[in-house]
């Protein structure tokens, strides 16, 4: 992760509130980026994204780094920062894509519970609703083999330390977007194991079907509910993103 060692004259001084609320926020990003593999930490993670990324675009505004970004070296890094961007705006909103239809199957599948209740007649929805998650997973998979990390070893500008703020930025953002993926495609293999098991008994008989629909409808709420907090906080940061996207390109076109 990059360290931010001597300031330019161009850029802010440390004692800006807005320079000191985006480097609190990287702070704490940094802290928590190895404890980011639950539901509730990615979540948290990605407000502390959305809130960064939004101190960066008020820094944006400021004239010290305007004046730093619209000069020619900082002009070169500018395409690198562009392209740096437009790869995150991209993979937040494969993302959401993805937590918007695993939550449209666990509803889906909750309706049908709900209007065949004591009925054996779930059977055929519960295997259409394995089969939508696990070709759901595979897609998720395979994009996520492909994904390439964002290059650490980027020429740094010494004396443009904002631009080197925003690559570091980049990689956080890149990292909590590929735990939310890892996690939604399912690589907690224990915890799989036992939703699949408890659908599997579901699709059995009857007296199985009395026993698990219960257990079943709750753990598919607490998924669902899980699910949607963490749509929502990738909608949040996807705007986010877009917005920081839009400053900077401001900045190129004047």
């Amino acid at each position: 992760m990059a360290n931010f060692h001597s300031r330019s004259n161009s850029f802010p001084s440390q004692s800006h509130p807005i320079v000191n609320d985006v480097e609190d926020h990287l702070r704490r990003l940094r802290a928590s980026e190895a404890t980011s593999a639950s539901a509730n930490s990615l979540c948290e993670n990605l407000t502390s994204l959305r809130d960064l990324h939004e101190g960066i675009s008020n820094m944006i505004q400021m004239p010290s780094i305007q004046q730093a970004l619209s000069t020619e070296q900082g002009q070169s890094w500018m395409n690198e920062l562009l392209d740096g961007s437009l790869k995150l705006v991209d993979l937040c909103e494969f993302s959401r894509e993805i937590a918007c239809l695993i939550k449209e199957s666990i509803q889906d599948l909750e309706s049908s519970i709900r209007r065949n209740r004591c009925e054996t007649a779930t059977r055929d929805e519960i295997k259409a609703y394995v089969a939508s998650r696990k070709k759901i997973n595979k897609i998720v998979k395979k994009y996520i083999k492909n994904l390439k990390t964002f290059n650490r070893n980027s020429t740094e500008l010494p004396d443009i330390e904002f631009g080197t703020m925003l690559k570091e930025t980049e990689m956080l953002v890149f990292s909590v977007l590929k735990s939310a993926l890892t996690l939604t495609s399912g690589e907690n293999e224990r915890s799989k194991q036992k939703s699949w098991s408890l659908l599997s008994k579901f699709t059995q008989t009857s007296r199985v079907h009395f026993e698990v629909e219960n257990i079943t409808m709750t753990q598919l709420k607490a998924t669902e509910m899980s699910i949607e907090e963490l749509e929502e906080g990738l909608e949040s940061l996807f705007r986010s993103l877009i917005k920081t996207r839009v400053s900077l390109l401001n900045v190129l076109s004047h």
